[in-house]
């Protein structure tokens, strides 16, 4: 599974994701629904990032983040856009988005930022607490583009 590019595995999931979220609008409601898959959706992206801290003998730092990035640009998945990274700081943008593409195509359009985005905050909670994220805009809400910003917490 770790040689699966996330971009397909992200398609495999969203094709299964897509009947459930089907399924519980019509039992309970969008909004249930919604939170539903959200917080699936949320805690496998912690437990993804708890898997890849463990691959390392200490706490990942933002170098460390930088060097696994590419797993989710393989496949020209993601255009990206450097701006600074040090051991205190990570940004960049995303300039194309082919999950962002992908849900659009599979109909999913509209829960893609509960399927995508919103994982990549929690994957900071199991990768490693002290990485915070902070983004004002992606391209799978109508942006030109997204503004990936990462910052080691102060002590």
């Amino acid at each position: 599974m770790k040689d699966l590019p996330i971009l397909e595995r992200r398609r495999i999931e969203a094709m299964i994701l897509k009947h459930a979220f089907d399924v519980l609008s019509e039992r309970s409601g969008r909004a249930e629904a919604e939170a539903v898959i959200g917080e699936t959706c949320s805690r496998s992206a912690i437990e993804q990032g708890k898997a890849l801290a463990a691959d390392l003998d200490h706490p990942p730092t933002l170098e460390d983040f930088a060097a696994i990035l590419p797993n989710w640009t393989k496949e020209d998945a993601l255009s990206i856009e450097p701006i600074e990274t040090s051991a205190e700081k990570m940004d960049f943008n995303v300039t194309r988005c082919r999950y962002a593409e992908m849900y659009r195509e599979m109909g999913l359009g509209e829960i893609g930022h509960l399927l995508s985005c919103n994982r990549d905050g929690d994957f900071c909670i199991g990768y490693n607490p002290e990485i915070e994220m902070t983004r004002t805009q992606t391209i799978m809400k109508g942006a030109s583009h997204c503004d990936f910003r990462y910052r080691m917490k102060k002590d």
